[in-house]
């Protein structure tokens, strides 16, 4: 996925937009990022919780 480059990058999201629409992208992207965020913080809480395992 590295691979894409701009060009990839510009058509993914001309389809995009023209698939969902201008309204529904930014929702999309909250989405998304909110998504993202908290698999962030899940996945730091189980690093941290094995670190503790392991102290102990």
């Amino acid at each position: 996925m590295a691979n894409i480059g701009v060009s990839g990058a510009v058509l993914i999201l001309v389809l995009a937009l023209i698939v969902f629409g201008p309204k529904k992208l930014p929702e999309l992207g909250r989405a998304v990022g909110s998504t993202l965020r908290e698999f962030k913080q899940s996945t730091k809480g189980l690093i941290e919780d094995q670190e503790k395992e392991k102290e102990q």
